[in-house]
């Protein structure tokens, strides 16, 4: 007999220490994204793509990608192939989380902020890292990133936009977003003016 992780993820959910919100499926998108990953819903990724169209967690911050909705692309949206990077989860202001297999041959998340603008490899698969975040991590982790009234802020923000800073989070005036200039923009747009700007400081063409 199969069964599905869902029941144990839902559990984490229930007791999350913030608002998570779990996106009806497409269950024609969510039965094709499984069969061209190969997995099922024993698994945490599996399960997430096969009874979810996406998470909202904490009022909106993290959006876990599942099966897609009309707001959010499904998990094989943006994936490449060709370098074995899977997109697994963005932020509201233009961080990236991917699933990729490290130096040591391990497949783990790695996320890519707008304060640091490279990868970071958190050494931890991806049931082990989305029961960290459901179960309050991302407190900790963004606690640099987030300003007072942050929370109703980004509850208004739609699941396809994210909140774009000037000066950017990884400048020295841009570090306090408490001060800064926020705009609500194309999350995609902000996902790839990050990006670009990493290339560009580390003089690589965009």
């Amino acid at each position: 007999m199969t069964t599905s992780a869902w029941d144990e993820i839902s559990a984490v959910v229930a007791a999350a220490p913030y608002p998570v919100v779990a996106l009806d499926p497409d269950s024609e998108r969510a039965a094709r994204c499984l069969r061209e990953l190969g997995i099922t819903t024993n698994s945490w990724l599996g399960a997430v793509v096969g009874h979810t169209g996406g998470l909202l967690v904490d009022h909106g911050w993290l959006r876990v990608l599942g099966s897609g909705t009309e707001a959010l692309p499904d998990i094989l949206d943006r994936a490449e192939p060709a370098s074995g990077s899977l997109p697994v989860a963005y932020d509201v202001l233009g961080g990236v989380y991917i699933w990729a297999v490290n130096p040591a041959g391990r497949p783990t998340i790695h996320y890519f902020g707008p304060d640091l603008l490279e990868w970071q490899d958190l050494e931890q698969g991806y049931a082990d890292w989305l029961h960290a975040v459901l179960a309050g991590s991302l407190g900790r982790f963004y606690e640099n990133l987030r300003w007072p009234g942050w929370e109703n802020e980004v509850s208004a923000v739609a699941a396809d936009q994210g909140i774009h800073t000037f000066p950017p989070p990884w400048s020295q005036e841009g570090q306090d977003l408490s001060t800064v200039s926020r705009a609500v923009v194309a999350l995609p747009e902000l996902v790839s003016f990050h990006q670009d700007t990493a290339r560009q400081l580390n003089g690589q063409e965009p």
